[in-house]
């Protein structure tokens, strides 16, 4: 399956790609599918299940469900809008999609947060149904938030997994692992980057694909720059201030005094990354990298790699993004990047191997060095879980962004220092990363029934 650069990278809301952004999605296509349906409906209900149920209140899941339902999307997200059509719906117990008759729904009554055994596809299960006059289902789907906004039905998760192992996407380069992509680098001489781009040029024009990108990063450095600006106590109950602003005037400060110790550069990193995790967890625009969970990191080092490295380009930025989402894909194809199924090793660990494959190769590394630096960024997250307290994408995650790029950057710096020979591969790396989300507990799952969750109070 061929992923492209703007199926890693969406443009969307916070705080969470998988609890927020997949419902989102998910309800939106239902209704897609009832406006095609000749049955006349009457009523809707949803419910939410697996981890979507645990945290979802924390991620607003009830919240994405019922405006995806209501026609939105997160691309276009309009939050005055959104609060507008929510009190509505609240008030007068009717959802209007664009193209349908108004349908009964009852946020109270209609909409059933489950936590019993997760649905057997996936941890982020959830069921959407449409009802006649008298109550009765007449059309039903069940969808999966397979995590960083991708959303399958049922049946697609079953048709993909039955088909993973033979089908090949029809690129110039259809790499599936990292040793694929090594061989193929090195029998056509490119980058990993220009075979990703030659991968995109089979769908889009180089125009396309040129203002796609620079849209990507226009979205991000605005997530940077207003989360630097941005004060007051994020909403969700755990009373957390928003940091980045003092962090960014306490360096701006020191800056000025020229006394700033070397080591303030990974305040620098820190900082970019918090001021992006914390506009996602005040529902702001982020984009996914690769989910919203993690969606500091890369930023983050792109910003540190544009404002801090000497020769850096700004000509660069489409190598940079292209080489990351060569590596999130092989992250997410052969593993996962969703923190429901395998941690936040999945989440900031997969951020960080595409951050820093991604600054090795602007840096000039080799391709066997891009490969390196990811492997040496995803070998020490592995284990991590995710925990967050109160389902909040807060605490940890927050910081964990800032420190998943300051290991980025030291990831590739490691690997530009060697000849990109080493021990453990990348593919070895991330299949390690599969089986031990396999092997974790559900309590560390981004469920909140375990570690930091549990452990610090949550009021």
């Amino acid at each position: 399956m061929f992923l492209s650069v703007f199926d890693m990278f969406k443009v969307g809301v916070g705080p969470s790609s998988s609890h927020t952004m997949g419902p989102m999605v998910a309800a939106a296509r239902f209704v897609t599918a009832l406006r095609a349906s000749p049955f006349r409906f009457h009523g809707l209900k949803a419910s939410l299940h697996g981890s979507l149920a645990f945290t979802g209140v924390g991620h607003h899941a009830d919240r994405a469900t019922i405006l995806g339902l209501a026609g939105f999307e997160p691309a276009t997200y309009d939050a005055q809008k959104a609060d507008a059509v929510l009190a509505r719906i609240s008030e007068v117990h009717l959802i209007e999609p664009e193209g349908l008759p108004a349908l009964h729904f009852d946020p109270k009554k209609d909409l059933l947060f489950d936590y019993g055994p997760a649905l057997p596809g996936h941890a982020n299960g959830m069921i959407l149904k449409a009802t006649d006059a008298q109550g009765d289902v007449i059309l039903q789907e069940t969808y999966y938030s397979i995590g960083g906004g991708f959303v399958l039905t049922a049946g697609e998760l079953a048709e993909a997994g039955g088909a993973k192992s033979r089908a090949r996407a029809e690129v110039p380069y259809p790499f599936e692992t990292a040793d694929e992509m090594l061989a193929m680098a090195k029998s056509s001489g490119l980058s990993i980057a220009q075979m990703k781009l030659a991968n995109e040029l089979k769908f889009r024009t180089k125009a396309q694909i040129d203002a796609g990108i620079a849209r990507l990063w226009e979205v991000m450095n605005d997530c940077i720059s207003r989360g630097m600006a941005g004060t007051g106590i994020l909403p969700g109950g755990l009373h957390v201030r928003r940091r980045a602003k003092g962090i960014h005037d306490a360096l701006i400060a020191e800056r000025g005094l020229n006394m700033t110790a070397p080591h303030t550069i990974n305040d620098w990193m820190s900082l970019y990354a918090m001021a992006v995790n914390e506009e996602n967890a005040a529902g702001g625009q982020v984009v996914t990298a690769p989910t919203n969970g993690a969606a500091g990191v890369l930023p983050a080092v792109l910003r540190y790699y544009l404002d801090h490295v000497p020769g850096a380009s700004a000509a660069k930025i489409p190598d940079f993004l292209l080489t990351a989402a060569a590596i999130g894909g092989l992250c997410k194809h052969n593993a996962s990047i969703s923190g429901a199924e395998c941690g936040c090793q999945a989440e900031v660990g997969s951020a960080a191997a595409m951050s820093a494959a991604a600054i090795c190769a602007v840096m000039g590394g080799t391709v066997m060095q891009v490969e390196n630096a990811a492997e040496i960024a995803l070998e020490h997250h592995l284990g991590m879980t995710c925990d967050p307290i109160r389902g909040l994408v807060q605490v940890p995650c927050i910081e964990r962004n800032g420190l998943g790029a300051i290991k980025a950057v030291s990831a590739a710096s490691l690997a530009l220092r060697g000849d990109g020979v080493h021990l453990v591969s990348l593919d070895a790396c991330i299949e390690t990363m599969r089986q031990t989300g396999a092997d974790m507990h559900e309590k560390y799952k981004e469920t909140s029934l375990g570690g930091l969750a549990v452990n610090v109070p949550n009021c």
